[in-house]
């Protein structure tokens, strides 16, 4: 099996765990009856695990210097994955599972056909072509066909 296969196989398993996070945290926020206790709880249960592999591999500590020079969008991570959780835990009950995924990917494929085009955030540059064009087309169709049909 060639590095590719297996980092394909990681990027697919990764996207099971979004579906599955989604889905959790939807039930969550049923279970306690808010949207925002979901995500914090489930925040926590992040940073938690987090820890753990911290304390399991005990990287080296980055310097002070390191985390200066660091780009301001660096920091963004954090709170975009809380947002990526609230959603997940206020709109799956309302979309359900696979249109929420379905939309959460086609929002990703957009965002990323730009940030790859134009080399933002530290990415190698990868113009838009028709192929990529026509794939983010078919995601779209995907999408309606899961709404629809």
């Amino acid at each position: 099996m060639t590095h590719t296969t297996v980092f394909a196989l990681l990027a697919a398993g990764a996207g099971c765990c979004i579906a599955l996070q989604a889905s959790a945290n939807g039930r969550f926020r049923q279970n306690l009856g808010d949207p925002l206790w979901a995500a914090f709880f489930s925040i926590c249960g992040t940073i938690l695990t987090a820890a753990l592999a911290m304390a399991a591999f005990r990287p080296a500590v980055p310097d002070a210097e390191r985390l200066r020079q660091t780009e301001w969008w660096n920091w963004v991570g954090g709170p975009l994955g809380a947002v990526i959780v609230l959603a997940g835990a206020s709109l799956v009950r309302e979309l359900g599972a696979a249109l929420f995924i379905a939309l959460v990917v086609g929002g990703q494929l957009l965002c990323s056909l730009v940030l790859d085009h134009f080399a933002l955030m530290g990415l190698a540059p990868a113009p838009l072509t028709p192929g990529r064009v026509v794939g983010a087309l078919l995601v779209v169709a995907g999408v309606v066909c899961i709404k629809f049909l």
